[in-house]
Protein backbone atom coordinates (compact mmCIF):
# COMPACT_ATOMS: atom_id res chain seq x y z
CA UNK A 1 0.00 0.00 0.00
CA UNK A 2 2.90 2.39 0.71
CA UNK A 3 3.94 2.40 -2.96
CA UNK A 4 0.35 3.02 -4.03
CA UNK A 5 -0.06 5.91 -1.59
CA UNK A 6 3.27 7.44 -2.68
CA UNK A 7 2.12 7.17 -6.29
CA UNK A 8 -1.23 8.82 -5.55
CA UNK A 9 0.25 11.55 -3.36
CA UNK A 10 2.59 12.47 -6.21
CA UNK A 11 -0.50 13.55 -8.11
CA UNK A 12 -1.11 10.43 -10.14
CA UNK A 13 -4.30 8.45 -10.67
CA UNK A 14 -4.60 4.68 -10.88
CA UNK A 15 -5.41 3.07 -14.18
CA UNK A 16 -8.16 0.45 -14.23
CA UNK A 17 -5.79 -2.48 -13.71
CA UNK A 18 -4.04 -0.80 -10.78
CA UNK A 19 -7.36 0.13 -9.16
CA UNK A 20 -8.59 -3.44 -9.59
CA UNK A 21 -5.49 -4.83 -7.88
CA UNK A 22 -5.64 -2.42 -4.94
CA UNK A 23 -9.30 -3.17 -4.27
CA UNK A 24 -8.70 -6.90 -4.61
CA UNK A 25 -5.87 -6.65 -2.08
CA UNK A 26 -8.15 -4.73 0.31
CA UNK A 27 -10.82 -7.41 -0.04
CA UNK A 28 -8.31 -10.20 0.53
CA UNK A 29 -7.11 -8.63 3.77
CA UNK A 30 -3.65 -7.64 2.55
CA UNK A 31 -3.79 -4.20 4.19
CA UNK A 32 -4.42 -3.13 7.77
CA UNK A 33 -7.04 -0.64 8.94
CA UNK A 34 -4.62 2.30 9.08
CA UNK A 35 -3.53 1.73 5.49
CA UNK A 36 -7.14 1.46 4.31
CA UNK A 37 -8.06 4.69 6.10
CA UNK A 38 -5.13 6.46 4.44
CA UNK A 39 -6.28 5.18 1.05
CA UNK A 40 -9.89 6.25 1.64
CA UNK A 41 -8.96 9.72 2.91
CA UNK A 42 -6.84 10.41 -0.16
CA UNK A 43 -10.09 10.49 -2.17
CA UNK A 44 -11.58 13.18 0.04
CA UNK A 45 -9.22 15.57 -1.71
CA UNK A 46 -9.04 14.02 -5.16
CA UNK A 47 -12.14 12.73 -6.97
CA UNK A 48 -12.14 9.09 -8.06
CA UNK A 49 -11.60 8.82 -11.81
CA UNK A 50 -13.87 6.73 -14.00
CA UNK A 51 -11.06 4.26 -14.64
CA UNK A 52 -10.44 3.87 -10.91
CA UNK A 53 -14.16 3.39 -10.29
CA UNK A 54 -14.31 0.76 -13.02
CA UNK A 55 -11.36 -1.14 -11.55
CA UNK A 56 -12.74 -1.00 -8.02
CA UNK A 57 -16.11 -2.25 -9.29
CA UNK A 58 -14.59 -5.17 -11.22
CA UNK A 59 -12.63 -6.32 -8.16
CA UNK A 60 -15.62 -6.20 -5.84
CA UNK A 61 -17.83 -8.13 -8.25
CA UNK A 62 -15.11 -10.77 -8.62
CA UNK A 63 -14.78 -11.09 -4.83
CA UNK A 64 -18.53 -11.21 -4.22
CA UNK A 65 -20.40 -14.38 -3.32
CA UNK A 66 -22.05 -15.50 -6.59
CA UNK A 67 -25.79 -15.03 -6.89
CA UNK A 68 -27.31 -17.42 -9.40
CA UNK A 69 -30.80 -16.23 -10.25
CA UNK A 70 -32.68 -14.97 -13.28
CA UNK A 71 -32.80 -11.17 -13.13
CA UNK A 72 -33.17 -10.63 -16.87
CA UNK A 73 -36.26 -8.48 -16.37
CA UNK A 74 -35.45 -7.04 -12.92
CA UNK A 75 -34.45 -3.53 -11.88
CA UNK A 76 -32.17 -2.33 -9.09
CA UNK A 77 -33.14 0.87 -7.29
CA UNK A 78 -30.07 1.36 -5.12
CA UNK A 79 -28.80 4.94 -4.71
CA UNK A 80 -25.45 6.28 -3.58
CA UNK A 81 -26.64 7.90 -0.37
CA UNK A 82 -24.25 10.45 1.03
CA UNK A 83 -26.38 13.53 0.36
CA UNK A 84 -26.74 14.28 4.10
CA UNK A 85 -30.40 15.25 3.71
CA UNK A 86 -32.08 12.77 6.12
CA UNK A 87 -35.08 12.02 3.92
CA UNK A 88 -37.38 9.08 4.59
CA UNK A 89 -36.57 5.80 2.83
CA UNK A 90 -37.73 6.89 -0.61
CA UNK A 91 -35.83 4.40 -2.78
CA UNK A 92 -36.88 1.43 -0.62
CA UNK A 93 -40.53 2.45 -0.76
CA UNK A 94 -40.13 2.96 -4.49
CA UNK A 95 -38.88 -0.62 -4.80
CA UNK A 96 -41.97 -1.90 -2.96
CA UNK A 97 -44.34 0.18 -5.10
CA UNK A 98 -42.71 -0.85 -8.39
CA UNK A 99 -42.95 -4.52 -7.34
CA UNK A 100 -46.59 -3.99 -6.39
CA UNK A 101 -47.16 -2.76 -9.94
CA UNK A 102 -45.95 -6.14 -11.22
CA UNK A 103 -42.36 -5.34 -12.15
CA UNK A 104 -39.44 -7.39 -10.83
CA UNK A 105 -37.15 -5.57 -8.38
CA UNK A 106 -33.85 -6.97 -7.07
CA UNK A 107 -32.77 -4.12 -4.81
CA UNK A 108 -29.22 -3.95 -3.53
CA UNK A 109 -28.80 -2.18 -0.19
CA UNK A 110 -26.87 -1.78 3.02
CA UNK A 111 -27.01 -0.35 6.50
CA UNK A 112 -26.80 3.43 6.71
CA UNK A 113 -23.33 4.94 7.04
CA UNK A 114 -24.07 8.65 6.72
CA UNK A 115 -27.79 8.33 7.50
CA UNK A 116 -29.80 7.14 10.49
CA UNK A 117 -31.65 4.51 8.51
CA UNK A 118 -30.33 2.91 5.36
CA UNK A 119 -32.52 0.52 3.38
CA UNK A 120 -31.23 -2.52 5.28
CA UNK A 121 -31.85 -0.87 8.64
CA UNK A 122 -35.51 -0.15 7.95
CA UNK A 123 -36.16 -3.51 6.28
CA UNK A 124 -34.68 -5.36 9.23
CA UNK A 125 -36.77 -3.25 11.60
CA UNK A 126 -39.88 -4.21 9.62
CA UNK A 127 -39.11 -7.92 9.88
CA UNK A 128 -37.44 -8.80 6.59
CA UNK A 129 -34.92 -11.65 6.93
CA UNK A 130 -31.84 -11.15 4.76
CA UNK A 131 -30.44 -14.14 2.90
CA UNK A 132 -27.71 -14.92 0.40
CA UNK A 133 -29.35 -18.14 -0.72
CA UNK A 134 -30.04 -17.87 -4.44
CA UNK A 135 -33.10 -20.13 -4.31
CA UNK A 136 -34.71 -18.11 -1.52
CA UNK A 137 -34.18 -14.80 -3.30
CA UNK A 138 -35.35 -16.18 -6.64
CA UNK A 139 -38.52 -17.55 -5.02
CA UNK A 140 -39.22 -14.12 -3.52
CA UNK A 141 -38.77 -12.53 -6.91
CA UNK A 142 -41.13 -15.02 -8.52
CA UNK A 143 -43.86 -14.83 -5.88
CA UNK A 144 -43.66 -11.15 -4.90
CA UNK A 145 -41.72 -9.51 -7.79
CA UNK A 146 -39.36 -8.30 -5.05
CA UNK A 147 -36.22 -9.34 -3.24
CA UNK A 148 -33.61 -7.44 -1.26
CA UNK A 149 -29.91 -8.14 -1.69
CA UNK A 150 -28.14 -7.19 1.55
CA UNK A 151 -24.62 -6.11 0.57
CA UNK A 152 -22.72 -7.43 3.64
CA UNK A 153 -23.92 -10.98 2.94
CA UNK A 154 -22.45 -10.86 -0.56
CA UNK A 155 -19.32 -8.79 0.05
CA UNK A 156 -17.82 -10.39 3.20
CA UNK A 157 -14.35 -9.35 2.07
CA UNK A 158 -15.34 -5.75 2.86
CA UNK A 159 -16.37 -6.43 6.45
CA UNK A 160 -13.41 -4.44 7.81
CA UNK A 161 -14.06 -1.60 5.35
CA UNK A 162 -17.67 -1.46 6.55
CA UNK A 163 -16.50 -0.97 10.12
CA UNK A 164 -14.10 1.76 9.07
CA UNK A 165 -16.81 3.57 7.09
CA UNK A 166 -19.17 3.43 10.05
CA UNK A 167 -16.53 4.84 12.37
CA UNK A 168 -15.72 7.66 9.94
CA UNK A 169 -19.44 8.38 9.50
CA UNK A 170 -18.95 10.45 6.37
CA UNK A 171 -19.33 9.96 2.64
CA UNK A 172 -16.48 8.09 0.93
CA UNK A 173 -15.96 6.72 -2.57
CA UNK A 174 -17.55 3.48 -1.37
CA UNK A 175 -20.88 5.30 -1.63
CA UNK A 176 -20.22 5.44 -5.36
CA UNK A 177 -19.54 1.72 -5.52
CA UNK A 178 -22.70 0.46 -3.78
CA UNK A 179 -25.07 0.79 -6.77
CA UNK A 180 -22.45 -0.70 -9.11
CA UNK A 181 -21.80 -3.99 -7.32
CA UNK A 182 -25.18 -5.69 -7.03
CA UNK A 183 -24.05 -9.33 -7.40
CA UNK A 184 -27.21 -10.14 -9.38
CA UNK A 185 -26.39 -7.46 -11.98
CA UNK A 186 -30.01 -6.82 -13.13
CA UNK A 187 -30.52 -5.60 -16.68
CA UNK A 188 -32.29 -2.41 -15.54
CA UNK A 189 -31.17 0.19 -13.05
CA UNK A 190 -32.44 3.49 -11.72
CA UNK A 191 -29.97 5.18 -9.44
CA UNK A 192 -29.87 8.46 -7.56
CA UNK A 193 -26.49 10.16 -7.15
CA UNK A 194 -25.23 12.94 -4.89
CA UNK A 195 -23.57 15.05 -7.60
CA UNK A 196 -23.38 15.44 -11.36
CA UNK A 197 -19.78 14.26 -11.69
CA UNK A 198 -20.83 10.86 -10.33
CA UNK A 199 -23.80 10.90 -12.71
CA UNK A 200 -21.47 11.23 -15.70
CA UNK A 201 -19.22 8.45 -14.46
CA UNK A 202 -22.21 6.15 -13.97
CA UNK A 203 -23.46 7.00 -17.43
CA UNK A 204 -20.17 5.87 -18.95
CA UNK A 205 -20.03 2.64 -16.92
CA UNK A 206 -23.67 1.75 -17.59
CA UNK A 207 -23.20 2.30 -21.31
CA UNK A 208 -20.11 0.09 -21.29
CA UNK A 209 -22.10 -2.66 -19.58
CA UNK A 210 -25.21 -2.41 -21.80
CA UNK A 211 -27.53 -1.38 -18.97
CA UNK A 212 -30.98 0.07 -19.49
CA UNK A 213 -30.63 2.90 -16.99
CA UNK A 214 -31.87 6.13 -15.51
CA UNK A 215 -29.67 8.32 -13.33
CA UNK A 216 -31.23 11.10 -11.27
CA UNK A 217 -29.86 13.98 -9.23
CA UNK A 218 -31.92 16.73 -7.67
CA UNK A 219 -30.10 19.96 -8.35
CA UNK A 220 -30.60 21.09 -4.76
CA UNK A 221 -28.41 18.20 -3.64
CA UNK A 222 -30.55 15.09 -3.18
CA UNK A 223 -29.62 11.65 -4.51
CA UNK A 224 -33.18 10.97 -5.72
CA UNK A 225 -36.18 12.77 -7.14
CA UNK A 226 -37.55 14.89 -4.30
CA UNK A 227 -39.65 17.47 -6.19
CA UNK A 228 -38.04 20.14 -3.99
CA UNK A 229 -36.41 21.56 -7.11
CA UNK A 230 -35.40 20.62 -10.62
CA UNK A 231 -33.96 17.17 -11.34
CA UNK A 232 -31.21 16.24 -13.76
CA UNK A 233 -32.14 13.00 -15.50
CA UNK A 234 -29.75 10.98 -17.65
CA UNK A 235 -30.92 7.79 -19.37
CA UNK A 236 -30.23 5.78 -22.50
CA UNK A 237 -32.32 8.19 -24.55
CA UNK A 238 -32.62 11.38 -22.49
CA UNK A 239 -30.31 13.89 -20.87
CA UNK A 240 -31.88 17.01 -19.42
CA UNK A 241 -33.60 18.78 -16.57
CA UNK A 242 -37.16 18.19 -15.41
CA UNK A 243 -39.09 20.41 -13.02
CA UNK A 244 -41.60 19.11 -10.46
CA UNK A 245 -44.32 20.24 -12.86
CA UNK A 246 -42.75 18.24 -15.71
CA UNK A 247 -42.50 15.12 -13.58
CA UNK A 248 -45.75 15.18 -11.65
CA UNK A 249 -47.61 18.37 -12.50
CA UNK A 250 -46.97 19.63 -8.99
CA UNK A 251 -45.48 22.64 -7.27
CA UNK A 252 -42.10 22.44 -5.56
CA UNK A 253 -42.23 20.61 -2.26
CA UNK A 254 -40.84 21.81 1.04
CA UNK A 255 -37.78 19.78 2.12
CA UNK A 256 -39.19 19.66 5.65
CA UNK A 257 -41.99 17.44 4.36
CA UNK A 258 -39.50 14.72 3.43
CA UNK A 259 -38.02 14.36 6.91
CA UNK A 260 -36.85 10.83 7.68
CA UNK A 261 -36.91 10.80 11.48
CA UNK A 262 -34.25 10.93 14.18
CA UNK A 263 -34.36 7.24 15.07
CA UNK A 264 -34.69 3.93 13.28
CA UNK A 265 -38.09 3.47 14.93
CA UNK A 266 -39.29 6.78 13.52
CA UNK A 267 -38.00 5.83 10.06
CA UNK A 268 -39.86 2.51 10.18
CA UNK A 269 -43.06 4.23 11.30
CA UNK A 270 -42.88 6.68 8.40
CA UNK A 271 -42.26 3.78 6.00
CA UNK A 272 -45.31 1.86 7.26
CA UNK A 273 -47.50 4.96 7.23
CA UNK A 274 -46.72 5.72 3.60
CA UNK A 275 -47.10 2.08 2.58
CA UNK A 276 -50.51 1.92 4.26
CA UNK A 277 -51.68 4.76 2.02
CA UNK A 278 -51.70 7.24 4.90
CA UNK A 279 -48.69 9.26 3.85
CA UNK A 280 -48.83 13.01 3.33
CA UNK A 281 -49.40 14.39 -0.15
CA UNK A 282 -45.71 15.28 -0.32
CA UNK A 283 -44.54 11.83 0.76
CA UNK A 284 -46.83 10.12 -1.74
CA UNK A 285 -45.83 12.49 -4.54
CA UNK A 286 -42.12 11.77 -4.12
CA UNK A 287 -42.56 8.00 -3.96
CA UNK A 288 -44.86 8.02 -6.99
CA UNK A 289 -42.54 10.23 -9.04
CA UNK A 290 -39.59 7.92 -8.42
CA UNK A 291 -41.73 4.83 -9.02
CA UNK A 292 -43.11 6.16 -12.30
CA UNK A 293 -39.63 6.89 -13.63
CA UNK A 294 -38.43 3.44 -12.52
CA UNK A 295 -41.28 1.79 -14.41
CA UNK A 296 -40.45 3.89 -17.47
CA UNK A 297 -36.83 2.73 -17.18
CA UNK A 298 -38.05 -0.86 -17.59
CA UNK A 299 -40.59 0.01 -20.26
CA UNK A 300 -39.42 3.20 -22.02
CA UNK A 301 -42.23 3.03 -24.59
CA UNK A 302 -44.73 3.93 -21.88
CA UNK A 303 -45.48 7.60 -21.25
CA UNK A 304 -44.63 8.85 -17.77
CA UNK A 305 -48.30 9.55 -17.06
CA UNK A 306 -49.18 5.90 -17.70
CA UNK A 307 -46.31 4.74 -15.48
CA UNK A 308 -47.56 7.08 -12.78
CA UNK A 309 -51.02 5.53 -12.92
CA UNK A 310 -49.53 2.05 -12.38
CA UNK A 311 -47.53 3.34 -9.42
CA UNK A 312 -50.52 5.14 -7.93
CA UNK A 313 -52.69 2.02 -8.11
CA UNK A 314 -49.92 0.02 -6.46
CA UNK A 315 -49.45 2.43 -3.55
CA UNK A 316 -52.85 3.97 -2.96
CA UNK A 317 -54.79 0.88 -4.06
CA UNK A 318 -53.07 -1.16 -1.36
CA UNK A 319 -51.38 -3.64 -3.70
CA UNK A 320 -47.85 -2.67 -2.63
CA UNK A 321 -48.73 -3.09 1.05
CA UNK A 322 -50.30 -6.52 0.51
CA UNK A 323 -47.37 -7.68 -1.60
CA UNK A 324 -44.79 -6.43 0.91
CA UNK A 325 -46.58 -8.12 3.81
CA UNK A 326 -46.56 -11.35 1.80
CA UNK A 327 -42.81 -11.00 1.35
CA UNK A 328 -42.20 -10.30 5.05
CA UNK A 329 -44.39 -13.15 6.24
CA UNK A 330 -42.91 -15.67 3.84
Amino acid sequence: MKDTLDYLLAGNSLDEAQAYQVMKNIGEGSFNATQIIAFITHYWYKPVTTQELSGFRRALLELAIPLKMDVTNAIDLCGTGGDGKNTFNISTLTAVVVAGAGYNVAKHGNYGVTSISGSSNVLEQLGYAFSNDSNTLEQQLESCHLTFIHAPLFHPALKEVGGIRKQLGIKTFFNMLGPLVNPAQPKYQMVGVYNLQVARQYQYLFQQNNKQFTIVHSLDGYDEITLTGDTRIISNNFDGIKSPKDLLGTHRLNPVDLYGGNTLEEAATIFKTVLEGKGTDSQNAVVLANSALAIQTIDPKKELEECYSYAKESLLGGVAKTNFNKLING
